[in-house]
């Protein structure tokens, strides 16, 4: 796609985004998450970024807000959803999207990125199991999906000591988001 733009979503943008979450999971429950997501203050600092096609929203991405449990004093932020229309998948619209999303979290000093995602995808990304790493999700995830709980350092180069439970924004604060 060389006539891609990726820019951060404006006001005006709320219904492209939706439609392009619509259009990428054909149910309206991605939608209602986003939506709540984008009117959430306990979601800052946020990063939404929408992806365009010849003038045509074709992706759309969301970084939201955590904490770790215990409290510590590093910033991490949850990728998700990641939407992309069906005409424009499989032609890097959602890499594009995430690497965009990694240059501007680090620019804003976000150490960790978390996802509860496809385990074949988001290790291209670099992504591993975030459990292995001392990171448990926010609610207990289904066994044959604990690979699917992964995380990402944006900052390696800073000493680690980060470990405990990831607790998401108020929007993203309920089970039925995290049995994938």
């Amino acid at each position: 796609m060389d006539n891609m733009v990726i820019r951060e979503t404006l006001p005006g943008d709320l219904e492209a985004v939706l439609e392009v979450v619509r259009a990428a999971f054909g149910s309206n429950e991605e939608v209602s998450l986003v939506h709540d997501l984008l009117n959430d203050p306990s979601a800052e600092p946020r990063l939404s970024l929408l992806a365009f096609n010849d003038d045509q929203p074709a992706g759309h991405i969301l970084f939201t807000n955590a904490i770790l449990d215990p409290i510590q004093p590093v910033m991490i932020s949850i990728l998700g959803p990641l939407a992309v229309i069906p005409d424009a998948q499989k032609q890097g619209v959602g890499g594009r999207l995430i690497q965009e999303g990694f240059q501007r979290l680090i620019a804003a000093d976000i150490k960790w990125v978390f996802v509860l995602g496809h385990s074949s995808y988001y290790p291209r990304f670099g992504f591993s199991p975030a459990l292995a790493m001392g990171f448990d999700p926010p609610f207990p995830i289904p066994g044959e999906f604990t690979d699917a709980w992964m995380a990402i350092n944006l900052l390696p180069s800073c000493v680690e000591t980060s470990h405990g439970t990831v607790k998401p924004c108020n929007a993203f604060n309920y089970p039925q988001y995290w049995g994938e």
